[in-house]
């Protein structure tokens, strides 16, 4: 197990810590939540970020991608997520259509994240092709995080959950899109689902924290969803997940447990009654 007790010393974990930490090399560490209970389990954890993801429409109501999830569910997800946090920087998506090709519908989104949600910053999905939008949202002080290789929200363009940027055309075009998204002033990307080398290239190439999600080693930092992680998700098992436990077994178990205990007048005893 690891200490925490260095990192008790960081009060709150701003985009400015994080620009420390990439500098002195210190792997950033960073999950999903999408409610009150995990996100106070993660604080407490001492994780570094929190992604209020998009992955909820996966997660949480069972869509089969992340398009369905509105911004009014986005709000209601990242509010229970801020409520419990005193630590980590947390940081909400901003879900599909409520950004792209529309600055002005950028910024009002991000805006509603920021103060109807305690958003401490939104994450935004492209790179040249949503840039004007990137641009509108950090002119208002939000600070932006990016998003390029496997981008979810552009799931039917791609038509494939496979590795991207493999061929040398997309590499580039990843690459400058992440130089890009730095000059604009986003505070850190994640680069989901690309080659390792790729990664590690852009990692090093930028000035700002480099997340990545089935990018390797070489980046600043990781984030996995949170589900996947503690196994309450059975179908999902791509090569860079690494599940620390089986609760969706273990849960099933307890909860035929009870179910047998109810069943058998075992439950409640005379201890557990008034």
């Amino acid at each position: 197990m690891t200490d925490t007790n260095q990192y008790k010393q960081i009060k709150r974990v701003t985009t400015h810590v994080l620009q420390e930490m990439k500098q002195r090399g210190e792997k950033i560490s960073m999950l999903t939540a999408y409610d009150f209970t995990f996100a106070k389990i993660l604080d407490d954890s001492m994780i570094d970020m929190i992604l209020v993801g998009d992955s909820a429409s996966n997660v949480m109501a069972g869509h089969t991608t992340t398009l369905p999830i509105t911004l009014e569910q986005m709000i209601y997800h990242t509010a229970s997520v801020t409520r419990a946090v005193t630590r980590a920087l947390v940081v909400a998506d901003m879900p599909f259509g409520s950004y792209q090709g529309n600055s002005k519908e950028a910024l009002n989104s991000a805006i509603r994240l920021m103060k109807e949600a305690a958003a401490h910053a939104v994450k935004m999905e492209g790179g040249m092709e949503i840039i004007d939008s990137v641009k509108r949202v950090l002119s208002a002080g939000v600070p932006v995080m990016g998003h390029l290789g496997l981008t979810p929200q552009s799931i039917y363009k791609f038509g494939t959950f496979e590795v991207r940027a493999k061929e040398e055309l997309e590499a580039k075009k990843l690459i400058e899109d992440a130089h890009l998204l730095e000059e604009a002033g986003c505070f850190a990307i994640v680069l989901e689902k690309i080659p390792a080398k790729l990664a590690t290239q852009v990692a090093t190439e930028l000035t700002i924290p480099i997340i990545g999600i089935g990018a390797g080693g070489g980046v600043d930092g990781q984030v996995l969803v949170l589900h996947d992680l503690l196994g309450l998700t059975k179908e999902f098992n791509p090569r860079f997940l690494r599940r620390y436990m089986n609760l969706y077994d273990d849960i099933k178990t307890n909860v035929q447990r009870y179910i047998e205990d109810v069943k058998l007048k075992d439950f409640p005893n005379d201890k557990e009654q008034y």
